[in-house]
C-alpha cells in the first residue's frame, strides 16, 4: 500500500522528467552548432560603419556575418546569376581606405542603380571568392588593365548580401529559431508539470468530469487505500480507471467510459517473431481517448471484464456496430452538420 501512496502524482513527475531529456539534448546540440558555426552572428549580426571596418579582423574573428553601413557604392556593370535569375549586382566601394567588392540584392540596389550614396545591408564576408576573382579578371580585360595590378588593388575579401539574406539562409534562421524556441518551451512546460502535477495535461483532461484537483485527490486516495484491480501499470478503484505507465498517465471516471477494446501487435525482426503485445483502447465521454500499449493479454482481459461489470453501459470489443454507436453518442459529426446546415441556408 505504501508504494501506491501518491502514485499518480509520482508517475506524472516521472513521465515529464523522462520527456525532459530530448529537448535538453536537442537544445545543447543547437548551442554546440552555434559555437562551431557563426550562427549567432547570422541571427544577431553586429553593425559596422564604413570608416571603422576591417574585414580582415572581422573574418579572422570568425564573425562571417555582420551589418554594414556603406557609402558611395559604384556599379561595376556585372551581375551574379543563378539558373537564369539575377541574384545580385556587383558594386565597389571604399571601406577604411580599402577597395572592396560588394554584391547587393536587386531590391537593395534598385536593379543596378549606377551609384548608391548610402545603404545598410546584412552581408556575408567571403575570402578570395572565385566569383569576385572572375569579376576582376573580366573587369581588367574590359578596361585593358593588368590583372595582377587590379587584384592587388582590390581587397581579397568581398561582402555578399544575397548569401546572408537568401531563401536558404532565411529558412535556416527560421527553423533554427523555431527548434530552439520549441525546445525551450517544452523544457519550461515539463518543469511546470513536474513542480505542479495538478496542472499537467493528464489531470487537466479530467476537467470534463469535474474539478481536476478534486478528482486527482479522490483518485489518489482510492488508489492508496483499496484498489479494486491492479496490474503493473493499470489500476481500477471504486470510481476510476488509472494508468501510470511510461507511455502516459490517465485518470478516467468509470461511469464516463463509453467503449473499450483491445488490439494485438506482433513484434518481429526480419522473419523471426518475438512476441505479441496488446493495447487497450478506452473511449470516454467528452471525447477523452486513452491508449494503454504493450500489455499482456491476461491483464487487458481482466481490466475489460472488470470495467464491463462495473459499468454495464460500456460497449465492449471493436466492431462496426460499436463504432457507429460511439459516433452517435459522441455526436462526432455535429459540427459538420451545423456548418453544412449554415452553408445550405446561406446558399
Amino acid at each position: 500500500m505504501d508504494s501506491l501512496e501518491h502514485l499518480i502524482t509520482r508517475s506524472i513527475k516521472t513521465y515529464y522528467k523522462n520527456r525532459l531529456y530530448a529537448p535538453i539534448i536537442f537544445l545543447l546540440l543547437l548551442l554546440v552548432l552555434s559555437g562551431v558555426f557563426p550562427i549567432w552572428h547570422l541571427l544577431i549580426p553586429k553593425t559596422y560603419k564604413a570608416e571603422d571596418v576591417s574585414l580582415y579582423q572581422i573574418y579572422n574573428n570568425k564573425e562571417v556575418y555582420a551589418r554594414f553601413d556603406l557609402k558611395n557604392l559604384y556599379f561595376t556593370g556585372y551581375t551574379s546569376k543563378w539558373l537564369d535569375n539575377t541574384r545580385g549586382y556587383y558594386y565597389y566601394t571604399m571601406l577604411n581606405s580599402e577597395c572592396v567588392i560588394v554584391l547587393l540584392t536587386p531590391d537593395t540596389c534598385e536593379q543596378g542603380a549606377p551609384t548608391i550614396d548610402e545603404v545598410t545591408i546584412k552581408g556575408e564576408i567571403l575570402y578570395e571568392s572565385q566569383a569576385a576573382r572572375n569579376l576582376l579578371t573580366n573587369l581588367a580585360r574590359d578596361l585593358n588593365w593588368n590583372e595582377d595590378g587590379i587584384l592587388s588593388t582590390v581587397s581579397s575579401y568581398t561582402i555578399s548580401e544575397p548569401d546572408a539574406t537568401g531563401i536558404t539562409t532565411q529558412a535556416f534562421e527560421l527553423f533554427f529559431i523555431l527548434f530552439a524556441a520549441y525546445s525551450i518551451i517544452l523544457i519550461i512546460v515539463c518543469c511546470i508539470f513536474i513542480a505542479f502535477p495538478v496542472l499537467s495535461i493528464p489531470v487537466q483532461k479530467t476537467r470534463a468530469y469535474g474539478k481536476p484537483s478534486e478528482i486527482l485527490a479522490e483518485a489518489e486516495e482510492e488508489l492508496a487505500t483499496l484498489p479494486q484491480l491492479a496490474t503493473e501499470d493499470m489500476f481500477i478503484t471504486e470510481h476510476y480507471f488509472i494508468e501510470t505507465s511510461s507511455y502516459g498517465v490517465a485518470i478516467v471516471p468509470i461511469d464516463a467510459i463509453i467503449w473499450i477494446y483491445k488490439y494485438s501487435t506482433m513484434h518481429k525482426f526480419l522473419w523471426h517473431h518475438f512476441s505479441i503485445t496488446y493495447t487497450l483502447y478506452i473511449t470516454a465521454g467528452k471525447r477523452h481517448y486513452i491508449k494503454c500499449p504493450k500489455n499482456i493479454k491476461s491483464d487487458i482481459d481482466g481490466i475489460m471484464d472488470y470495467l464491463a461489470e462495473a459499468n454495464h453501459d460500456i460497449l465492449v470489443g471493436f466492431s462496426e456496430e460499436n463504432r457507429l454507436k460511439v459516433e452517435e453518442i459522441q455526436n462526432d459529426f455535429d459540427i459538420i452538420r451545423k456548418i453544412s446546415g449554415f452553408l445550405s441556408k446561406r446558399v
